[in-house]
């Protein structure tokens, strides 16, 4: 990819005109509602990891969320089951968490990284792995995790895995956070296009990503676009009519609601 996933931070403004979550499905988390002490003590350990990692990178709230429901989004595509979903959805957003345990002087260095220090930056997903595996309503998703980096070709890591050995959810979390760190502005780059971000996954599916997965993600964004534009199209009720008597009619006639047809979609062409 032209655009590395691997950024070192997000000290970053969202992608604004470009990309919104506008016309996704919000997700109803409820991770182990089956075992309510399990779904308890679950939420509380999220939301103090995110508390942490919030405290460490401000930034990276806007994206943890952006990349945890756009792949709920696709998992829901793909056919996972609510289990599945809720473990992706707590992945999604936990998996940045290990960035806790990377010193500053890597994860803030302005310029580039040399091997050492990228050695050092690829721990971060064995760190969250062990962060999580503490966990054990955790663990499902600590595998997840540590996977989030992997490729389809076997070029990533930390295990070098390819194909169907990278989980699933790994998998759909590695395409969303490219897409969502492709359609952010950097400090050293512009937000790229929705287009040209699709563009760069289509580009390495099948060596960096899941060419199913790339799939999917494709087709939601499209479906969520179309979602978009028949809101934009679609008029506003008309107000109420008062009851107040005219010559020649009973009532007076409903104003006539026009179409704001300055609304445009800032998704894609189909």
């Amino acid at each position: 990819m032209t655009t590395s996933t691997q950024s070192r931070t997000r000290r970053s403004e969202p992608a604004g005109a470009f990309f919104d979550l506008d016309g996704f499905e919000r997700y109803d988390d409820h991770f182990g509602d089956r075992d309510g002490r399990r779904s308890t003590v679950a939420a509380q350990a999220r939301d103090a990891l995110m508390q942490a990692l919030h405290a460490r990178e401000p930034e990276l709230g806007d994206h943890v969320r952006q990349v945890a429901d756009l792949a709920v989004a696709v998992g829901r595509r793909l056919g996972m089951d609510a289990e599945q979903l809720d473990e992706l959805h707590r992945a999604a957003e936990l998996h940045d968490v290990g960035k806790i345990g990377t010193p500053d002087a890597v994860l803030h260095k302005p310029g580039p990284l040399d091997d050492g220090e990228w050695r050092v930056m690829r721990q971060h997903t064995i760190i969250g792995e062990r962060i999580l595996d503490s966990v054990p309503a955790l663990r499902p998703v600590a595998r997840i995790v540590r996977s989030s980096h992997e490729h389809w070709n076997g070029s990533g890591y930390p295990d070098g895995l390819r194909g169907a050995e990278i989980p699933l959810g790994s998998r759909i979390v590695l395409v969303c956070d490219a897409f969502s760190a492709m359609t952010t502005t950097r400090s050293y780059r512009a937000a790229m296009s929705v287009e040209a971000a699709l563009s760069e996954l289509a580009r390495c599916s099948g060596g960096q990503f899941d060419p199913a997965v790339v799939a999917a993600f494709s087709q939601e964004l499209r479906a969520a676009s179309a979602a978009r534009r028949t809101r934009a199209c679609r008029p506003e009720a008309s107000p109420p009519v008062p009851r107040t008597a005219t010559r020649g009619r009973r009532y007076a006639a409903p104003a006539t609601t026009e179409v704001d047809q300055s609304m445009t979609d800032v998704g894609l062409t189909t």
